[in-house]
């Protein structure tokens, strides 16, 4: 496997590796790929391929051949989207990186605004790209979606107190650091609640998020892995983490030692 960056890193930043997780999507990793290192040559790519049966693990190989700042990761099967993030993470951290990125593989997060996140990430621990923002949208998504999506953050951001207003946006920058001591290993949700527990834990730490507005589209070819069991895991968990919180606060608020005798 070739060298990841060296001294000439993304400035600011330091070494950044940008992991793109393949499940059968042969059609859209080499222009995706592409577009990324076109628009931060100083960045690696991770491709966290789980055995795609379409072949799209064998296109990856060939880029990573050609290009020694791209990576493959073969994993045995279809685990989900949290466990390709998780297991890349690990990857980032054992490899040295500074900074991790999530991207989807499908389109629907431009490379083109990687550097605004990278930018941001310059005075942040965590920078979301986000649709809800000032500034930020959607581009193609039916009227059902854009009222589950906003609808899911409204009720994310008033359960569990965060300021965040894309807590389930799944284009975003961590430090490496910042990863580590969240414990991200430990983080067992699936779909929208792995990206709402990411944001969940990196608050309760009292680091310091950033949202930054993107253009978010629909995926360019394929089918959207978004089920009904996905949405209800969030907001089943966001509804737990939220109860956790207030038992926590009212503990802390009424310590033994502050009652009367």
């Amino acid at each position: 496997m070739g060298q990841a960056s060296g001294e000439d890193g993304y400035p600011g930043v330091g070494r950044v590796l940008v992991i793109i997780p393949t499940y059968n999507e042969k059609e859209n990793i080499g222009s995706i790929v592409g577009r990324v290192r076109a628009a931060t040559p100083q960045v690696d790519v991770l491709i966290a391929d789980d055995n795609s049966p379409d072949g799209t693990g064998a296109i990856a190989d060939a880029m990573a051949a050609a290009d020694d700042r791209i990576k493959v990761m073969h994993r045995p099967g279809k685990q989900g989207l949290g466990a390709a993030y998780l297991a890349g993470f690990a990857w980032a951290d054992e490899h040295g990186y500074d900074a991790a990125v999530e991207m989807d593989a499908d389109g629907s997060h431009a490379p083109e605004q990687l550097p605004l996140l990278l930018d941001a990430l310059r005075g942040a621990d965590a920078v979301i790209g986000s649709r809800w923002t000032r500034g930020g949208k959607v581009v193609n998504w039916p009227l059902h979606r854009l009222l589950l999506s906003r609808g899911g953050n409204l009720y994310t951001r008033t359960v569990l107190g965060m300021g965040v207003k894309d807590a389930t946006g799944g284009y975003r920058a961590y430090r490496t650091d910042v990863l580590r001591k969240i414990e991200v290993e430990t983080v067992a949700s699936q779909g929208y609640s792995f990206q709402v527990e990411l944001t969940w834990r990196t608050f309760r730490h009292g680091f310091r998020i950033v949202e930054v507005p993107i253009t978010f589209a629909e995926r360019e070819h394929g089918a959207s892995k978004m089920s009904g069991s996905i949405v209800k895991e969030a907001l089943w968990r966001v509804t737990v983490w939220g109860a956790q919180a207030r038992r926590d606060a009212l503990r802390r608020a009424f310590k033994p030692s502050d009652r009367w005798p």
